[in-house]
């Protein structure tokens, strides 16, 4: 009788292990509005409007005056509790306030030619960008130019 609950209680131990190691290896990618997460007011709250950030270009009308170098910004965040699109904004803000740091530094004005780079896999859009979210972590990399613009 012993042996036969040992067996059940290890099963059930092995079952609830490998349903925990699911949820934790969850890597969902989700492609999210950029334009959406631009006019949020966090976004509006955060970002400097004297720093222009372009994804998959440059802004129309707009050459590059200057080059500052090409960066990669990759963010990680806290999702537990959050929707996946929620946790997804914060990590990309976290990401453009990375960038917004460097344009600082480098003494540039825009980061142009954006495009998601999760893990090492550039994908270019103007409209939309690539997170991946797990059961507790959500990310977005990106990479860019840091540059001086001219009109």
């Amino acid at each position: 009788m012993k042996k036969g609950l040992l067996t059940t209680t290890a099963v059930v131990l092995t079952l609830g292990l490998l349903a925990a190691g699911n949820v934790q290896a969850r890597d969902t990618k989700l492609m999210l509005s950029i334009e959406e997460a631009m006019n949020s007011a966090d976004f509006q709250e955060r970002l400097d409007a004297t720093i222009t950030f372009s994804f998959g270009g440059l802004p129309e009308g707009k050459r590059i005056g200057e080059r500052h170098g090409n960066y990669i910004s990759n963010k990680k965040t806290n999702a537990f509790g959050k929707s996946d699109e929620a946790a997804c904004r914060w990590a990309l803000l976290s990401a453009l306030l990375s960038f917004q740091d460097r344009v600082r530094t480098e003494g540039g004005d825009a980061v142009v030619n954006l495009e998601s780079y999760y893990k090492a896999n550039p994908m270019i859009s103007t409209t939309e960008y690539e997170c991946h979210a797990g059961g507790v972590i959500a990310g977005v990399a990106l990479r860019g130019d840091v540059v001086t613009l001219t009109a």
